[in-house]
């Protein structure tokens, strides 16, 4: 049996193919064929879709007669001897996966290979190949960025292994116009070709998972009530003067719902004039003014409504945690239409929730759909949104309040900040993605002044910005000073953490420094704590800095929580401890609490204790002990953990 990532080779050689070679060509090399087909077809189409449409193509591919006829082919030049019928057919397949990436015209009827499948067909599942790994990604994500013609010939080098001359032959049989600039184009992809044959790309290997079932089963019941209406108007049309009975002209029995129909209407979108924040009471989302070039574009606006309302299969539905997803109670606040990129975004404000609505630019079927939690905002809160992210940039939509914009690199405490310039209706251009992967190289945050002051905002992959401060709680502060930045340097590294989970604000503080046993200098413990936009699921991390690191490294995690009070205004405090080893070789359980704390014991594998917050007792190396502590009123208090 033949592998699957070589294509098929050493068959007889024939002037051409019939029905024959062709079924014993499909039945041997089907999964080739269909990983081919799903590599070429168009990302946008979805996963499920293009699953099942790459399936179609294989299974359309025969010829309809005993013979190949006008489409039959030659046997390939080379003197490897690849299987005819296996060339005829991946023609057949390439050929009509371009037809199927190839833009829709509404001036003429699509091509077959443009309208869902047929068969197979699948009822109540979504079927789509296992996910791989960030390699499979990130090719997934370039190829998305090729035309159609340009991933036919990146596959057809990779995993066809196709010189170029047979690549060229390939696509102008294809018809491919210009099949060199699209073989220029893939060439410009990377070379990754292994990755094709992962499981990433393999739809013959399928995971199923239900379709929405809470939309399932509310169309079943529209559709139920739907029949039942119809049943009962045509047995009213049947009587005698229409059914109208004693009642003459008298309204129907239901009322319809005039809150539901404003909020579908691009007409009684809420919109705000460009300088109405600067006499308005509320400094908050709602004093932002409509923005974008396309803010008038009813057509587009409409979609956007109705997707929110309704969103189809295609459409990526993301929220942040605690933020609900349904459509609008009444009819939102437009904030900024426009194009971004290659996308065309909308945002809208309910009062609760900032919604982006974005299509692509050259009117694919995909959309996105994301929702953020803002209740509550202030003017700092209220500085700026993500409005588009593209190849690891991300831009922005400042508020009209916003007077500069600067980058700084979290990692560089002492580095210099670079102005960031916007456009009249307040988009930056595009700033770097903090780098979350293991190696941190930089983490880029924005210096946002107001009329407020200075604010410290970061990417965390939501819609809205994370401010980040230091300070005690209860009196944070905005990060100004150098002791600040430098402690932000050491605590940047570990906002992945936090990312993702709705935060509105993280405050990183220094509770305690203290001098190490044996003249080892002085070291520092910092918590750092993520609050949220729904008031639940704040994460606290306590950390301890030794001597002699690097201005960026980021400090050792001794102890995490999640839905704490601790380091938070109810619980303004903090206790940690850790087991530490001297340059000498000997160990110590080390622990420090903030101002609160009075004295400190611990017990276990290592007993000692003091009066004061900082506390160091010899140990054994890997021993078990517990920390605990006394506030002036005598109260026991337990470490973080």
């Amino acid at each position: 049996m033949q592998p699957q990532d070589v294509a098929p080779r050493h068959a007889p050689r024939s002037a051409s193919v019939d029905a024959e070679q062709a079924e014993a060509a499909l039945v041997e090399h089907y999964p080739r064929l269909v990983r081919l087909a799903y590599l070429v077809l168009p990302p946008s189409l979805g996963r499920h879709r293009r699953a099942l449409t790459a399936h179609s193509l294989a299974q359309r591919s025969l010829p309809r007669g005993r013979g190949a006829g006008d489409d039959c082919v030659p046997p390939p030049r080379r003197a490897d001897g690849r299987d005819p019928g296996y060339v005829y057919l991946r023609g057949r397949v390439l050929t009509a996966a371009l037809e199927a990436a190839a833009p829709r015209r509404w001036t003429a009827w699509p091509k077959r290979a443009q309208l869902p499948p047929v068969l197979p067909l699948v009822w109540g599942l979504r079927l789509f190949p296992r996910c791989g790994g960030a390699d499979e990604l990130a090719l997934e994500q370039r190829l998305s960025g090729l035309s159609g013609p340009a991933r036919a010939a990146y596959v057809l080098r990779g995993l066809e292994r196709l010189d170029d001359g047979e690549v060229l032959r390939a696509l102008r049989a294809a018809g491919v116009a210009d099949p060199k600039a699209a073989l220029a184009r893939a060439a410009g992809a990377g070379a990754q070709f292994e990755l094709l044959a992962s499981a990433e790309f393999d739809p013959c290997a399928l995971q199923a998972r239900p379709t929405d079932l809470v939309r399932r089963r509310r169309r079943t019941r529209a559709a139920l009530a739907a029949t039942a209406a119809v049943v009962v108007c045509g047995a009213l049309l049947a009587l005698p003067d229409g059914g109208l009975g004693g009642d003459g002209a008298a309204g129907p029995s239901y009322a319809r719902n005039a809150v539901s129909e404003q909020a579908l209407q691009p007409a009684r979108l809420g919109r705000v004039a460009a300088f109405a924040w600067k006499t308005s009471a509320r400094i908050d989302f709602s004093a932002w003014p409509t923005r974008g070039d396309r803010a008038g574009d009813t057509a587009l606006l409409r979609r956007a409504l109705a997707v929110w309302a309704r969103p189809g299969d295609t459409v990526q539905v993301s929220a942040t945690p605690g933020t609900p997803a349904g459509p609008p109670m009444g009819a939102p606040q437009l904030l900024y239409a426009g194009t971004v990129d290659d996308a065309v975004v909308v945002l809208f404000y309910d009062g609760l929730r900032v919604v982006r609505y974005a299509e692509s630019k050259d009117g694919g079927a995909a959309a996105a759909l994301d929702f953020a939690r803002v209740d509550g905002a202030d003017e700092a809160a209220s500085d700026a949104l993500v409005v588009g992210r593209t190849d690891g940039n991300v831009r922005y939509l400042t508020a009209p309040w916003v007077r500069n914009v600067d980058v700084r690199d979290l990692l560089t405490p002492k580095g210099v900040t670079l102005p960031l310039r916007r456009t009249a209706d307040g988009v930056t251009d595009p700033v770097r993605s903090p780098d979350t992967s293991r190696s941190c190289a930089s983490w880029n945050a924005l210096t946002m002044q107001d009329g407020a002051g200075k604010h410290l905002v970061t990417d965390l992959g939501e819609l809205t910005p994370a401010r980040l401060v230091s300070g005690p709680p209860g009196r944070p502060h905005d990060v100004t000073g150098a002791a600040d930045r430098a402690s932000w340097a050491h605590t940047a590294c570990l906002l992945p953490a936090v990312r993702s989970h709705g935060v509105r604000a993280v405050n990183s503080w220094q509770f305690a420094t203290q001098q190490l046993p044996e003249a080892n200098g002085g070291a520092a413990w910092l918590c750092t704590r993520a609050e949220t936009w729904r008031g639940t699921g704040s994460r606290v991390l306590a950390e301890f800095l030794t001597p002699g690191g690097k201005p960026s490294a980021p400090g050792a995690v001794v102890a995490r929580a999640e839905d704490s009070p601790a380091c938070g205004t109810r619980q303004p405090r903090a206790l940690a401890g850790v087991l530490w080893k001297s340059r000498g070789g000997h160990w110590y359980v080390l622990a420090a609490g903030s101002r609160q704390i009075t004295s400190l014991a611990t017990t276990g594998e290592a007993t000692g204790s003091t009066v004061g917050r900082l506390l160091a007792v010899p140990a054994k190396q890997g021993a078990q002990a517990q920390l605990s502590g006394r506030l002036v009123d005598g109260t026991r208090v337990t470490s973080l953990r």
